[in-house]
């Protein structure tokens, strides 16, 4: 029920906030007008870090697997220009480290914090990137070879150890916001997704609490002092329909709703009678009411006209969705879409068998996080290949609608990271949400800037799909 095609649409709406005011992580830098100690302090700190990729380094697996240097706070620590630097220098002259690189490494491999971190069900979790803090304080800090060493280090003092511990709580404590920001955009997505689900059932239902309303109108009217001939013998095809009737005993629906509160959102009483108006005074209406007959099949065909030129259409029910959900207008095209495929499927079947699943496969269910992931870690290299792609006679890079940038990575980030996906679907579908989302030269624009990052890419080898 949840395609590729809404889950792209919300990757992109949610990617577009986060990245704006994403907080980005950083190291601590050498204050301003330092003294000798701090200077001491600022340069252990450094090599602190330096050690610690080290290690992550020199602990591998099999087929050269490392996953301590796969953490996400090793990656953004050697991404570090001053670290990096460093590194480089180190690999030609020894590190101030370098004695006690290989015990700790050794140390750390035999840790049983490393072995609980191999066994973690949840790995990348901001739980298992808490494993270098451990390994700071509960290993590294503690060692009494490294102690010595530390002691031996020119313009040593216990303070500017204290400060080195300080710099370091503090990086901690800023990838770890930074890592909040990306655990928080996962869950916003997966509640996006969950609010589309409720869509789908709460469109299936409202015909019922159409029919209800209604139901509960007739027998007002048949109480009336003076009741028409029309009042005491309604018309009760409308109430009596077969669609409603099975939507109202199934199971799986009927749970869904009762998990979701049957009177919690789009069932305000003034957006269903305008709707059960609209309803009443259309020639859909008229017409069903006055067939000889009808089946199953006919009254499922009722509701899916509905369902198209009158609720979908109708003001006051668009209104009502937007005020109960913020990402509900955009997911309507989408699922209202399938709840038509599911009242059409219903037809056929002679029953109420059409209820769809949340994803069609695992796959689906997956492809919205690993999509948000690939962004996140990688939206400064795409956004490095988009720069560079840029005919700078014409389009300048800093004024680009902030919108163009993020289809373009979100783009750029599913053709190098999802190989199943052919080549021409992911282009077609980010050019179609930049014809919804962004500005009229939009689709354009993203078009051809694609073509070139692509061409560029597959000249590298860096993009192994086929560009025809």
């Amino acid at each position: 029920m949840i395609n590729r095609v809404l889950i792209r649409t919300k990757v992109v709406q949610l990617l577009y906030s986060y990245l704006l005011v994403e907080k980005q992580f950083a190291l601590e830098s050498l204050p301003d007008n330092p003294t000798r100690e701090k200077r001491f302090a600022y340069g252990l700190y450094l090599d602190m870090l330096c050690l610690m990729a080290d290690i992550a380094d020199g602990i591998t697996r099999r087929g050269g697997d490392s996953p301590l240097g796969n953490t996400r706070f090793i990656k953004l620590v050697k991404e570090d220009e001053t670290v990096k630097s460093l590194l480089r220098k180190y690999r030609m002259i020894d590190s101030p480290m370098q004695s006690v690189e290989d015990h700790l490494t050794r140390v750390v491999k035999e840790s049983g914090l490393y072995k609980k971190f191999l066994k973690s069900e949840d790995p990348g979790s901001l739980a298992d990137e808490k494993i270098w803090q451990e390994i700071f304080k509960t290993i590294i800090i503690p060692d009494q070879q490294l102690s010595k060493l530390l002691t031996q280090r020119e313009d040593y003092t216990l303070g500017g150890v204290d400060r080195m511990q300080d710099m370091m709580e503090q990086t901690f404590t800023n990838f770890y916001s930074s890592a909040d920001g990306k655990d928080d955009a996962f869950k916003t997505l997966r509640m996006s997704m969950d609010k589309a689900r409720e869509l789908y059932f709460r469109l299936l239902w409202l015909p019922v609490q159409l029919v209800q309303l209604r139901d509960r109108d007739i027998d007002e009217a048949r109480r009336r002092y003076v009741a028409s001939a029309e009042d005491r013998n309604p018309n009760m095809r409308f109430v009596e329909n077969e669609f409603v009737k099975a939507v109202a005993a199934n199971e799986d629906i009927d749970a869904a709703m009762e998990g979701l509160g049957r009177n919690m959102t789009i069932d305000d009483e003034p957006m269903l009678r305008s709707l059960l108006r609209s309803i009443m005074e259309s020639e859909l209406y008229k017409e069903y009411m006055e067939f000889p007959a009808t089946d199953f099949e006919a009254d499922c065909e009722f509701w899916r006209q509905i369902y198209k030129n009158i609720i979908f259409v109708n003001e006051h029910f668009l209104e009502a969705l937007e005020d109960k959900s913020v990402f509900w207008n955009d997911d309507l095209d989408t699922i209202g879409t399938f709840v038509i495929k599911t009242v059409k499927r219903m037809a056929e079947h002679k029953s109420i068998s059409g209820i769809m699943a949340t994803y069609k496969d695992e796959e689906d269910a997956m492809f919205g996080k690993q999509l948000v992931d690939c962004v996140i870690e990688n939206h400064e290299l795409y956004r490095s290949y988009i720069n560079d792609a840029l005919d700078t006679r014409v389009w300048e890079a800093d004024r680009m609608a902030y919108m163009d940038v993020v289809i373009l990575t979100t783009a750029i980030a599913e053709i190098l990271n999802f190989p199943k996906i052919p080549l021409t679907v992911s282009i077609n579908e980010y050019v179609e949400i930049a014809k919804a989302y962004s500005t009229r030269k939009s689709p354009q624009f993203i078009h051809g800037v694609l073509a070139a990052v692509l061409k560029r890419l597959k000249e590298e080898g860096v993009l192994l799909k086929s560009l025809n």
